[in-house]
């Protein structure tokens, strides 16, 4: 069929291109050490996951929808993140999820004694580095002026000092840590930014129950 012939409004993919785009990922994946993810609500095309799958180790979503896509059409490494979850959410998404990240430490208070009932995924918590490196984006900077995506150093702080608790006792169920701060920059940004979360939670990140850091933005 050309392309003048395809019915419209529709998507047209170019697989060839599609498919050198996610084999130079899978090299980076190789070359790094790292895994990299499809953020679904960047791109969910679900008709090319088969295509993509071999290149990459799995799929992130902002919610339910977003993960069931990831389970059922990808079936890789799946990982969720978003604001809130309802209970019944997160009942759903224990059985089909490898990592949840929460938003708040009230969040993950909330629903530790649901999460530890079982053992098949792995937990996370969204940090603020409060490291803008965008201009003309305030309205949706995750590290602008009174952001409520992720938590601050002094949240954090905050919490574990009201629970009385040590920051271990808080966090010990934890396996790893989020941020995602950058949107179509390039690696000086993300270098400043990282810079800015070792400085804010390098002391968290060495922790030895902490085994992963995801780098979400682009």
């Amino acid at each position: 069929m050309k392309r003048s012939e395809v019915p419209t409004p529709a998507y047209v993919i170019d697989e060839k291109k599609l498919k050198h785009n996610v084999s130079i990922l899978a090299e980076v994946e190789e070359k790094a050490g790292c895994r990299i993810l499809l953020a679904q609500k960047a791109y969910s095309a679900y008709a090319t996951y088969p295509l993509i799958a071999p290149y990459l180790s799995g799929t992130t979503a902002s919610g339910l929808y977003e993960a069931r896509l990831g389970a059922e059409e990808m079936g890789l490494e799946n990982h969720v993140f978003s604001p809130a979850y309802t209970k019944e959410e997160l009942k759903e998404l224990l059985g089909i999820c490898d990592h949840i990240i929460f938003n708040s430490m009230t969040q993950m208070s909330q629903h530790k004694e649901l999460c530890l009932r079982q053992h098949h995924a792995g937990f996370g918590l969204r940090i603020n580095p409060e490291c803008s490196t965008q201009e003309g984006h305030e309205i949706y900077d995750p590290c602008g002026p009174f952001s409520r995506l992720g938590v601050t150093r002094a949240n954090l702080d905050r919490f574990i000092e009201k629970s009385g608790k040590s920051v271990d006792e808080v966090l010990d169920w934890l396996s790893g840590l989020h941020f995602h701060t950058l949107c179509e920059q390039g690696e000086e940004d993300l270098e400043t930014t990282f810079a800015a979360v070792e400085e804010r939670f390098g002391d968290i990140l060495s922790k030895p129950y902490i085994k992963w850091l995801n780098m979400g933005g682009g």
